[in-house]
């Protein structure tokens, strides 16, 4: 007899989890092109990977550790290189109308690409993405210890990026 209460299947939840994982391929690709696919490309491996996915576990973790696998076997496989460029600074300002905060956000977006890529991915997974240094530490396949320092080192040099920028600034 099957009971009242049957667990949702949690390929029904990814949609849920689509902002972050493009917030993170984001991060890693910097680029927003290059970024879509990764996310497609992840979505159709978790979709064919669904059988070894453990109900009950963090869905969202397991998402994000095939996102970032995926990206760096990319990477691998192009030796590195970047396919498409980045988009230049100037097409995005030209008449942009949120002034003063986009200006701020693409400096911001300029600072954390300036980061190491482990402090970055720390950084966003932590941060933009809400995971818990656990569940972060097992995306990365690292202790708790070392995501908690990239966190801490990310954060100081973001800041410290974001200063000289200002003072730069006038």
């Amino acid at each position: 007899m099957k009971s009242a209460l049957r667990a949702s299947d949690p390929r029904e939840d990814i949609i849920t989890h689509l902002g972050e994982m493009r917030a993170f391929a984001r991060s890693l690709t910097r680029n927003a092109v290059s970024a879509d696919d990764l996310v497609q490309d992840t979505i159709e491996k978790a979709w064919r990977g669904f059988h070894t996915f453990r109900p009950g576990t963090n869905l969202r973790a397991w998402l994000f550790t095939i996102l970032r696998n995926t990206h760096y076997t990319n990477l691998r496989k192009t030796k590195g290189a970047q396919i498409v460029p980045v988009e230049p600074l100037a097409e995005e300002l030209v008449g942009h109308p949120g002034g003063d905060t986009y200006i701020a956000m693409i400096d911001f977006e300029r600072a954390l690409g300036m980061l190491p890529v482990e402090q970055r991915e720390a950084l966003v997974l932590i941060g933009a993405s809400g995971l818990s240094y656990q569940d972060a530490a097992q995306t990365c396949g690292v202790s708790i210890g070392t995501i908690k320092s990239r966190v801490n080192r990310g954060r100081a040099r973001l800041a410290a990026l974001l200063g000289r920028q200002r003072d730069d600034m006038g």
